[in-house]
């Protein structure tokens, strides 16, 4: 019984050790935001941006090297094009657009693969991860999707991949919004106004000239409406691109995160659902991981 009692006044009085909310003794956050393709990533181009301006460290990736994306330029070459238009597009907002060397629609969930999304999070000392559900058209965005779940509690394991310090508290792994409805529909937990950034987001897209005014219409069969000039290029995507982060289908959720005037006046948004995996996102902790809400 007595010994009993000193092992249960000493637990009393022993430390706790509490897992730090963020990476940064600051309190800022590391962001990383992995997408397939070079211009994946900018789909939350906005929301980066504010991230960036309020002080924390956003990193955006291409999972692979996007070589396969276009009707007339070589792999090599195109490549190389992706590549440079990725860190440019960063560049509009002051962050690092990085494109790793897997090719362009042969991405599998292999192990190997899985070591290397491991790394690059691991690298970044994430504190939360953006990337696309694993319901897509595109092969190479559900298998990007995949890997960033089956990586999701293995960066904390220290015994895989070893020679990668692991993460000693799991990140936030946060869904980008998608349109399909099978075999679930996306629901935003979270919707971000991006009116005062929405040029900025059309400026990373511009960048991207090898698929904005090239691949993409090309694929959809409009190749000979897109106009020649940079200017008029630039106005037509931003006239066509913008729909993509139209407010309209998520308003419900900005009318409760900003209220009933402002919510309904909003024009463009960003959305985000919590994956269920790593730290969970809550209300009591919505406004720290996205500060500039109201």
């Amino acid at each position: 019984m007595k010994q009993n009692l000193i092992l249960l006044v000493a637990a009393l009085f022993m430390p706790v050790f509490v897992s730090p909310l963020f990476a940064q003794a600051d309190g800022k956050m590391n962001i990383i935001i992995i997408g397939a393709h070079p211009d994946d990533a900018d789909k939350v181009g906005g929301t980066a941006y504010k991230w960036k301006l309020a002080g924390f460290d956003v990193l955006m990736v291409s999972f692979t090297n996007g070589d396969a994306g276009h009707q007339t330029i070589k792999a090599e070459e195109l490549a190389k094009i992706r590549r440079e238009e990725a860190r440019r597009a960063g560049e509009v907002i002051g962050i690092r657009y990085i494109t790793l060397d897997n090719p362009d629609g042969k991405l599998m969930p292999t192990y190997e693969n899985r070591l290397q999304m491991i790394k690059l999070i691991r690298e970044h000392k994430a504190d939360v991860v953006i990337f696309p559900r694993p319901y897509d058209y595109h092969p190479d965005h559900r298998y990007t999707g995949t890997l960033v779940l089956d990586a999701a509690y293995m960066v904390t394991v220290p015994t895989i991949l070893p020679e990668v310090p692991h993460l000693e508290r799991n990140p936030m792994f946060l869904y980008m919004s998608d349109g399909f409805t099978i075999p679930v529909a996306f629901v935003a937990d979270v919707a971000i106004e991006i009116d005062d950034v929405i040029e900025k987001k059309m400026d990373m897209y511009h960048e991207h000239k090898s698929q904005m005014y090239e691949w993409m219409p090309f694929n959809g069969g409009y190749l000979e409406s897109i106009p020649v000039s940079d200017a008029d290029r630039r106005a037509w995507l931003g006239a066509s691109r913008k729909r993509g982060s139209d407010a309209t289908p998520h308003r419900n959720k900005l009318i409760e995160l900003y209220g009933p005037e402002r919510g309904a006046a909003i024009r463009y948004c960003e959305t985000f659902q919590d994956s269920g995996y790593g730290r969970r996102l809550t209300k009591d902790n919505l406004k720290t991981y996205f500060p500039f809400l109201p």
